[in-house]
């Protein structure tokens, strides 16, 4: 990552550092030296740290702070697929070693190499192009790096056992249902009964709806523009993928899904529901329609492609209980991390967006 995507840890998120430097030594006997730390803070999540220890750089994901929803923010299974899936998709980091002792910093955690590059945010940086199409370049190199992605054949890479494809969408509802009643009555805001009861209306649109999986592939269930990384000067090609915690096996159209549900379209007006991202970091950016993401996917997949407003529709619903859980932990002083008292304000426009992709309002 480029310098500009590391700081100074957040106040209320240090760790013991000194422990975390002994156990690292053991763990990676190759490392030796003085160690710093400093901390990816634009994530919403996940606690990233950029660890030095002499002249080697690594990256140090653990789990938030305060209660966390089951199986969710798991790092022994993202240790797992980054353990492995480098091996068929070098666009995913290596991990290197996996903690689960929470005695050490407070929680499990693993450690992974690290790949300097650029993020792209709310414009294309210059040192990744100053060519005026290097928007829509980067868009269609982000929507070719996940077509490739399920692609992989998990059996050939040791993650055949990392999820149950049968049955997925089932569990996804059903999951996803228990998450959203965990911390839907956890809010100040004034909106909150009839946000809870337009979500309701969501989750049972989305079961009435329900399509057919087709082939089980490899599912991220986080892939959006800031969760890729590229080399300076080739916005032609995402060179790292990011956030693994999630991943399975299941249905790959569920990362189309969440990918269009974060995805800014520009033949939209602010008048329409449709228009409304929940990542408001990648708004500003002029990247080609939805539509157009649609077709290009379509040319490096298998899949039939005729349910993808379902999935949509899946994803922004999904992200709104994502956010809702946010927002919990802000109102439960679980976290000193201002953005996420905000995320509370953007379920109700995602759940009205859903809402409208399965068929408008009653």
């Amino acid at each position: 990552m480029s310098n500009n995507e590391v700081a100074a840890v957040r106040p209320g998120e240090d760790l013991d550092w000194a422990r975390l430097d002994a156990w690292l030594k053991d763990a990676l006997p190759q490392l030796t030296g003085d160690f710093s730390v400093l901390q990816f803070p634009k994530g919403s999540a996940n606690l990233t740290y950029q660890v030095t220890v002499g002249a080697t750089k690594l990256v140090v994901r653990r789990p938030p702070f305060g209660r966390l929803a089951n199986k969710s923010h798991d790092m022994g299974r993202e240790y797992l697929v980054l353990s492995r899936l480098h091996a068929a998709y070098d666009r995913a980091p290596r991990a290197l070693t996996y903690c689960s002792d929470p005695a050490v910093i407070g929680a499990e955690f693993f450690v992974s190499e690290y790949r300097p590059g650029v993020i792209v945010w709310d414009h294309v940086p210059e040192a990744l192009s100053t060519d005026p199409d290097a928007v829509e370049r980067v868009g269609f190199a982000v929507v070719d790096a996940l077509a490739e992605l399920h692609e992989v054949n998990a059996e050939k890479c040791g993650l055949g056992d990392l999820g149950r494809p049968d049955g997925y969408l089932d569990r996804q509802l059903s999951g996803w249902a228990r998450r959203w009643a965990d911390v839907a009555e956890v809010s100040l805001l004034s909106s909150a009964d009839e946000t809870a009861a337009t979500m309701r209306e969501v989750a049972a649109r989305l079961l009435a709806q329900q399509p057919t999986s087709q082939l089980p592939g490899i599912v991220h269930n986080d892939f959006k523009i800031d969760n890729c990384q590229f080399t300076a000067g080739l916005p032609d090609r995402v060179y790292s993928v990011f956030d693994w915690d999630m991943a399975t096996l299941g249905d790959p159209l569920c990362d189309l899904g969440t990918l269009l549900n974060y995805w800014p379209d520009h033949t939209l007006t602010e008048d329409d529901v449709r228009y409304f991202i929940a990542a408001s970091a990648t708004r500003a950016l002029r990247l080609p329609s939805r539509s157009d993401i649609v077709e290009r996917y379509a040319k490096g997949s298998r899949l039939d492609l005729s349910d993808v407003t379902w999935y949509e529709a899946l994803g922004c619903w999904k992200t709104a209980v994502i956010l809702q859980q946010l927002y919990a932990r802000s109102v439960r002083g679980e976290t000193s991390d201002e953005r996420m008292r905000q995320r509370g304000e953007m379920v109700a426009p995602l759940a009205r967006r859903a809402v409208d992709l399965l068929g408008g309002q009653v």
